[in-house]
C-alpha cells in the first residue's frame, strides 16, 4: 500500500468528505497532537528508565500517520506531493546551512 492509498483507506475510516467540517479539522488535528504527545511520553520514559518500549513507540508513531493521513486528506493534500515537499526543504536548509 502506498503512502497515498493509505490516506484514501484512512479517509474512509475517518469519515473525511471534500468539505471537511472545522469540528471534524479539529478533531483530527487535536488527534494529531494526541498522539504526537504519546510518542514524546515513550521518548521521556527512554530518559527516566534508560529503556525503550519500541513496541509501544511503533504503534504510536503508526498512530501519527494515520492522523496526519486524514488531515492530508481533508485537505485535499497528496501525502506523497507533501513529503516531496518536506525533502525538498530540508534538502534546501542544508543546502543554504552548509554555505555559511
Amino acid at each position: 500500500m502506498t503512502i497515498d492509498e493509505y490516506a484514501a483507506w484512512a479517509a474512509t475510516i475517518a469519515k473525511v468528505d471534500e468539505h471537511p467540517t472545522n469540528e471534524r479539522l479539529s478533531y483530527l488535528g487535536l488527534g494529531l497532537a494526541g498522539e504526537a504527545g504519546e510518542v514524546a511520553e515513550h521518548i521521556k520514559k527512554l530518559l527516566r528508565d534508560d529503556w525503550l518500549d519500541k513496541a509501544g513507540l511503533v504503534e504510536e508513531l503508526g498512530d501519527v500517520v494515520y492522523y496526519w493521513a486524514c488531515l492530508c486528506a481533508a485537505t485535499g493534500q497528496q501525502p506523497s506531493a507533501l513529503l516531496d515537499a518536506s525533502a525538498a526543504k530540508i534538502k534546501r536548509r542544508i543546502s543554504e546551512a552548509a554555505s555559511r
